[in-house]
């Protein structure tokens, strides 16, 4: 692998993380990050969706319109969304119920339309897989960190196997909408930290 597919790959997990440091995907960021799972499955839907919508912007660049760009690139979109959430409901029926309707506001995502505007209609195939793949790695680690933290302060548990005795104090708001800004604060501070140290 060359270094500018390197980078293209490695962008989104770090330097450009989606979620702590361009503050991307907000609303299932902290909507869906009750539980490990439902972070680690949002984030490899919306991963799937970013890596073939990017391929096939890159793939029409030259015949779509620059006029109706943007309803192009949703339309796109849309179409790779229905296609997971038609997938979920099949294959993983609890998962599905649990994110419920932030499965079809991946459609309006400003990572995946960013990244189909910014890079995919201006790069190869091969490089716009890449960044999808890098960037929605990032965004799926960043889900999935911050439902593991709120699983474990607010459930006592991870992936579902309980740490505690029944009965065990745990702090409920972790798994509450207060508890989810307060992780992601603390978790984007630390993140930029490590970024900065390097």
């Amino acid at each position: 692998m060359d270094k500018t597919s390197k980078e293209n790959l490695t962008r989104g997990i770090i330097r450009e993380n989606p979620t702590f440091v361009m503050l991307l995907g907000m609303c299932p960021t902290l909507g869906v990050t009750t539980s490990a799972l439902n972070g680690l499955g949002m984030g490899l839907a919306t991963m799937f969706v970013l890596a073939l919508s990017n391929m096939a912007v890159s793939s029409f660049k030259n015949v779509i319109p620059d006029g109706v760009r943007i309803p192009a690139y949703i339309v796109i979109i849309a179409s790779f969304v229905t296609v997971i959430e038609m997938l979920m409901a099949a294959y993983v029926p609890l998962l599905h119920r649990a994110l419920g309707i932030y499965i079809p506001l991946i459609v309006v995502n400003c990572i995946i339309l960013g990244r189909a505007e910014a890079f995919a209609s201006k790069n190869s195939i091969g490089q716009s897989l890449l960044d999808g793949i890098g960037m929605g790695l990032g965004f799926t680690i960043a889900l999935f960190l911050l439902g593991s933290i709120r699983e474990i302060l607010g459930s006592g548990s991870f992936l579902g196997y309980n740490f505690f005795d029944e009965g065990a104090e745990t702090i409920l708001m972790f798994i509450m909408p207060p508890g989810a800004f307060l992780v992601l604060g603390f978790l984007i501070v630390i993140f930029n930290r490590i970024k900065g140290a390097k």
